[in-house]
């Protein structure tokens, strides 16, 4: 049987409106610092950058990962018998999730994958990249994470369920709203389901800073084409040379800030969010925060949210690590 792909959008749960988008921009850029939620970045042109990223020499985060995957992924695998679902959140274009299927024998039982993301375009190239799979349906569901991990307590598997985090997603979180996240996922799974997580760990200041600020300029078209979507989507009028992209590692708190810096005295409007902004030259939005761990902070925030580490990889050449946490 070939896979069979079903394309399904949770309207109701997920797709970000104009309304919530411009209620967001109005409300984080009033904020002192001003802010913009990372989640925007990714709309198709923000996910086409960031796959781009991910070949990027300097962002050694997905090529390390993807190594563990093709390395360990049969034992993954085979630590949860009979597997009857894979849950990714944050799916990106498939291709992780097609390294780790890879890593096994071809399958023989029916197996569901249910790709969670708030980008359209990330679903349909994951759900393309995983259609060539033999016995495995893929959903896709336009969703936060959030309405995500809430429908699947509604829905269990037949089978264990096996729940991906991977590229150090959980990095975008603060640590408050790490440990919420984890426990979260901790009870949307039950007795013998899994959870696979990625993160990337602490390395040297010059290497992290490589990794978010590039030489060929590909995280600051990122970065800067949140202000080309507002300006799009919501009537803004962000003229983008005069905001310049910053990376800056925080080692207090662990982690890599991106930032967009007003390079000038000016005045921005965002029609759609009834906004009309002063920046002044050096003043930033701060757009994305990624946290950085360690191999025993990994294994401890999922232990305080119920889980039981079993097992942990670690990647030396990119320093991530891919850490099997059961239920």
């Amino acid at each position: 049987m070939r896979s069979i792909n079903a394309v399904q959008t949770e309207t109701a749960e997920a797709a970000v409106t104009t309304a919530d988008f411009a209620a967001a921009v109005r409300q984080f850029l009033t904020r002192e610092p001003r802010q913009l939620p990372s989640r925007f970045l990714y709309d198709p042109l923000g996910s086409a950058l960031f796959d781009a990223i991910c070949q990027l020499p300097w962002y050694r985060v997905t090529a390390g990962e993807t190594q563990l995957l093709m390395k360990h992924g049969g034992a993954i695998l085979s630590c949860l018998q009979p597997l009857g679902r894979i849950v990714e959140l944050g799916a990106g274009n498939g291709d992780k999730l097609a390294a780790l299927l890879s890593s096994s024998r071809p399958r023989t039982t029916p197996l569901t994958v249910d790709l969670i993301d708030i980008s359209p375009a990330a679903l349909a190239t994951a759900s393309r990249a995983l259609s060539s799979f033999d016995q495995v349906r893929v959903l896709a569901h336009e969703s936060s994470y959030e309405a995500g991990l809430q429908r699947l307590r509604r829905e269990p598997a037949t089978g264990r369920t096996l729940m991906l985090f991977l590229g150090s997603n959980i990095g975008n979180y603060d640590p408050d709203a790490a440990a919420a996240f984890l426990r979260q996922a901790r009870a949307a799974l039950r007795p013998g389901d899994a959870l696979l997580l990625g993160t990337d760990l602490v390395k040297p200041e010059t290497d992290l800073l490589l990794a978010y600020d590039d030489p060929l300029g590909v995280t600051a078209a990122f970065n800067r084409n949140l202000l080309v979507r507002i300006n799009r989507e919501l009537g803004g009028t962000f003229d983008l040379d005069g905001f310049a992209h910053r990376a800056v590692w925080n080692g207090r708190e662990s982690r890599v800030e991106m930032h967009l810096v007003s390079t000038r005295t000016q005045r921005v409007r965002i029609a759609q969010a009834g906004l009309e902004i002063a920046f002044r030259e050096g003043e930033h939005i701060w757009t994305e925060s990624s946290y950085k761990f360690s191999p025993e902070t990994v294994a401890a925030g999922l232990s305080a949210a119920g889980f039981t580490p079993r097992e942990q990889w670690i990647d030396r050449e990119s320093q991530f690590a891919l850490t099997l946490a059961g239920v």
